[in-house]
């Protein structure tokens, strides 16, 4: 059967409100009753990158995952099955956090993660592939994610272009993330995206050549990089908040006859009080599972990809 992987990036206001709001259960509320309602009906498995904290971005209203209610450890420990969170960012800002992280940084962002994972939803619900937040990261924090024990992580691909010739391109403080205590491994390449304002993005040491990556891109297998040990999964080929509802099946058909495929989205677009909010977000992940399983996909998670 052909197989396909789900994640939702930039996870952390559920949290908050299960926390503050205290349902009965888990899946009383309604974000988390809708990652069911898609398990349930269509079989689809969904792996939570999540924020450590709230950015002061959307307001002085703090949050972090160490105020995470432990209530529902035995409902999440229940739904491992089906249902990981997993490390994504200590927080939303700045843009590519990882570029140019030393060791420190990333080891300590990522157990700080894990830690609190563990303590409010049980070992068995912490996913084991990392997803940086943006995607690059550097040499000494890949290693660190090595270390402890992820084997499965993200890459970007495509043509590197030279900076002096891209940084206009490149959206207002992205230059300057690039250039702050930068490695010798990062730099800028040409990216295949439907938001045309990041055409021009970074990356770092998990950027690998076009042609291998497009050798792995939509088989069932990762990319090992001989270097470090990581395995690099395909990239997400159909990005939900980035696709119309409207031509979700058409975009999904494009790819329905590979043996994997990769789909995302992005966790502020259920609410409508974020400035991008979409209505049909809902909607949006239940024709994806139902359209993935009459297609004859199976979801797994991506820790589980042969490497």
């Amino acid at each position: 059967m052909k197989k396909a992987t789900f994640f939702i990036d930039d996870v952390l206001w559920v949290f908050r409100d299960l926390t503050r709001e205290k349902p009965a259960s888990l899946f009383d509320n309604e974000y988390m009753a809708m990652l069911k309602k898609a398990h349930d009906e269509y079989g689809v498995k969904t792996q939570l990158n999540a924020f450590y904290k709230t950015s002061f971005w959307y307001g002085d209203d703090e949050f972090s995952l160490s105020d995470m209610t432990d209530v529902y450890k035995k409902e999440w420990e229940e739904a491992s099955d089906w249902l990981r969170i997993g490390f994504h960012s200590k927080e939303e800002w700045p843009d590519y956090p990882y570029i140019n992280a030393d060791y420190s940084l990333v080891n300590n962002n990522f157990n700080l993660i894990r830690n609190e994972v563990i303590r409010f939803a049980g070992e068995k619900s912490f996913a084991m592939c990392a997803l940086p937040h943006w995607a690059p990261m550097s040499r000494e924090g890949i290693k660190a994610l090595y270390d402890n024990g992820v084997r499965v992580s993200y890459a970007t691909y495509g043509k590197r272009v030279d900076f002096e010739e891209s940084e206009a391109s490149l959206p207002y403080g992205h230059s300057f993330r690039l250039l702050h205590n930068r490695k010798k491994e990062s730099g800028i390449y040409r990216k295949v995206t439907r938001d045309t304002a990041i055409a021009n993005a970074l990356c770092s040491y998990n950027h690998i050549p076009e042609e291998a990556y497009k050798s792995c891109l939509g088989k069932y297998k990762t990319y090992k990089d001989q270097e470090t040990g990581m395995n690099y999964m395909s990239a997400a080929q159909v990005v939900l908040n980035l696709t119309p509802i409207e031509i979700l099946e058409e975009e999904i058909s494009k790819f329905a006859k590979q043996e994997f495929l990769a789909l995302a989205t992005h966790e502020q677009y259920f609410y409508s009080d974020y400035y991008a909010y979409q209505p049909y977000y809902a909607e949006e992940i239940y024709a994806m599972g139902k359209i993935m399983k009459e297609n004859g996909f199976e979801f797994i998670f991506a820790e589980d990809l042969p490497h």
